[in-house]
């Protein structure tokens, strides 16, 4: 009897995980919470192999009624930043991952400086290429929306800075 007893109590028990499991998933909004202008991602490659690259995504909106703070796009997230106080345009900044010389030695010391590799967290959303989701706090609550059809700009490189002189 007390057997049976116990399995109950972990049935209720694993059935009432599952479902809290489902409620804490984040919901993406069926409606835009605010209307959105042109929404595209450029990627950019500096003049100087220190520089990097990387792939800025701009949002503009049209009304300033929220305030959008992160975004998800191609397996990443960042905090979105506002570009000036005056405009309704932010930006997501991805800076891509270098392949950096690891130093392979048999002093502890040396292979100390070597740095940990970047893994990126698993999201809890599933996106294409051309699409990102926006975080953003109403009420209190955070919200997320997706965005569909993000278009893609022409790439920059910059130029490399000008031979040093000797």
């Amino acid at each position: 009897m007390r057997l049976i007893k116990h399995t109950l109590y972990l049935i209720a028990l694993l059935v009432m995980l599952g479902f809290y499991q489902c409620s804490s998933a984040q919901k993406l909004q069926e409606k835009a919470p605010v209307n959105f202008g042109e929404v595209y991602y450029q990627t950019w490659n500096a003049g100087v192999k220190e520089g990097g690259s990387g792939t800025n995504v701009f949002i503009t909106v049209k009304e300033d009624k929220i305030a959008l703070d992160s975004i998800y796009f191609r397996g990443q997230g960042v905090k979105l930043e506002r570009l000036e106080k005056d405009t309704l345009v932010y930006v997501g900044r991805f800076k891509s991952t270098q392949n950096k010389d690891i130093v392979l030695s048999s002093e502890m010391n040396e292979e100390h400086k070597n740095q940990l590799p970047y893994l990126p967290s698993q999201l809890p959303f599933k996106l294409e290429n051309d699409e990102c989701v926006i975080t953003y706090k109403q009420h209190g609550k955070t919200n997320y929306y997706k965005i569909s059809n993000i278009i893609e700009k022409p790439t920059l490189n910059y130029p490399s800075p000008p031979p040093k002189k000797d």
